[in-house]
């Protein structure tokens, strides 16, 4: 996220108790992060380390991302140990919505080398926590029903475009199921000297590792987080990064899964107000 001062600060009194729990100082400042899509972030200055409140809208309900802050404390809870995650520092409740508070992590979204991201992946997928996280897509039928209700909840002409894009064959569910992240942008991913930090835990899943893959590589989120989707040659360095040839090749089979449902997901982003999803509409029907 980019750290721009704003106008708009916490509500006071979400300000005053954690003062009172003695998680801020007096003279703590508030700065506004903008990156986020759905909840106010800000970073709070002074104390012992930067830290981040992050309070949690009441929107309408995402068909792709959920929006859950017990879920991102269990996860940043479970996977401290790891180094890759920010810690937790607290957890609440507010009359505008549920709030997290956690260490801020150094360093900028990340950009190049996709060979460190499939690293970080392969490191989180291959760990053994306990999280009562939700199941995940598993297989083509899953995405494909999972895309089918995104598209039900949109209105225009692309819809029936859509719909003929819809890919043919099976892919079967895996039995390799962890935890995901769920929302693996360049924007949650920081890249600082002493490491990397995923961020923004608050959709995860007990599901299919090529999910988080899929998200990573996906050319409507690269186009949003980063400006440009990954070319042919980047991908595939991350793919050879990512070192598990059975999910690589697993993933290969369900891409055009993955590419229709986010074609879905970006049509009902657009018919709910982001124009900024036009663009990578077109980019992930390309994709197929």
């Amino acid at each position: 996220m980019k750290l721009l001062s704003g106008p708009t600060l916490p509500p006071s009194d979400l300000v005053d108790d954690l003062r009172t729990q003695g998680l801020v100082r007096p003279d703590a400042e508030f700065q506004t992060l903008y990156g986020g899509r759905t909840n106010q972030v800000w970073k709070v200055l002074g104390g012992s380390g930067d830290k981040v409140l992050k309070l949690y809208r009441a929107t309408p309900r995402n068909p792709l991302f959920r929006n859950d802050p017990e879920l991102e404390a269990q996860c940043l809870r479970a996977l401290e140990p790891t180094g890759f995650v920010p810690r937790l520092r607290a957890t609440g409740a507010h009359d505008t919505g549920h709030w997290v508070f956690y260490d801020h992590a150094p360093g900028s979204p990340w950009k190049n080398d996709p060979e460190v991201v499939a690293g970080l992946l392969h490191k989180l997928h291959k760990l053994d926590v306990s999280v009562q996280a939700p199941q995940g897509c598993n297989g083509s039928g899953d995405l494909a029903e999972h895309a089918q209700r995104i598209l039900s909840a949109c209105a225009s002409n692309t819809r029936a475009r859509l719909a003929q894009h819809r890919p043919t064959g099976h892919v079967p569910a895996t039995t390799h199921t962890c935890l995901i992240h769920g929302d693996t942008v360049a924007g949650n991913i920081l890249v600082a000297p002493t490491g990397m930090t995923l961020i923004d835990w608050q959709c995860p899943a007990l599901g299919d590792p090529c999910e988080d893959i899929a998200m990573f590589l996906s050319p409507a989120m690269q186009r949003l987080y980063r400006g440009a989707p990954l070319s042919v040659a980047e991908e595939e360095r991350f793919l050879a990064a990512y070192g598990h040839a059975e999910t690589v090749t697993r993933y290969r089979k369900l891409r055009p899964w993955y590419a229709w449902r986010m074609a879905a997901y970006c049509l009902w982003r657009i018919e709910n107000g982001a124009t900024d999803y036009t663009q990578t509409l077109e980019l992930e029907i390309a994709a197929l």
